[in-house]
């Protein structure tokens, strides 16, 4: 089973780099999946360029072929999400527009940060978004209210206990969810 994990944000000296690459290496030493980082800020999509709708498949940039790879292997994803403005960043809306068919019938968790809410609102605004594609958001998630505070000097985010437990129960969830959908995909 292969798990997508997707950053949201891309902008220049953004902090939430340091939550997905603990996440990552946490979902690499505690699941069975086969685990790949996909940082939208590298993948770099411009914003939506495509001129046929992605039900048809029909891509003409090689960008949005390669995106479509990426996220047509992929059996579940994790989306860590910012919270921008009480909603979700645009670059996580953009590569989600991109593609239909790729994220069908596949489970979607979320690792949320921000301030107060710790990314809640955002995360509630995105499920709206990928159940239309088909996507099942799981209940299980992490959110990580004030997480500024949990990044160290060098730029380390340093989880708690209550953040690991999260994660732990979170990414059994998508497991469970995983294998219960891919008849659904015919895989």
């Amino acid at each position: 089973m292969k798990l997508k994990i997707i950053t949201s944000t891309t902008r220049e000296g953004r902090h939430g780099i340091a939550i997905e690459k603990w996440i990552t290496q946490f979902a690499k030493s505690n699941t069975d999946f086969e685990v790949e980082l996909l940082d939208l800020a590298v993948i770099n999509l411009p914003f939506m360029n495509e001129p046929n709708h992605p039900r048809m498949q029909k891509y003409q940039h090689e960008h949005t072929k390669a995106w479509s790879v990426k996220i047509n292997e992929a059996d579940a994803y994790l989306i860590v999400l910012a919270e921008y403005n009480y909603g979700f960043p645009a670059p996580i809306k953009n590569a989600i527009d991109y593609l239909f068919n790729e994220w069908m019938h596949k489970p979607v968790a979320f690792v949320s940060y921000g301030g107060v809410s710790g990314g809640l609102r955002s995360t509630q605004m995105l499920k709206q978004v990928v159940t239309t594609l088909s996507m099942m958001p799981i209940s299980a998630q992490v959110n990580i209210p004030f997480f500024a505070k949990l990044i160290n000097e060098d730029g380390i985010f340093q989880a708690n206990e209550v953040i690991v437990k999260s994660a732990e129960h979170t990414l059994a969830e998508l497991q469970k969810w995983s294998m219960a959908l891919k008849n659904m995909r015919g895989q």
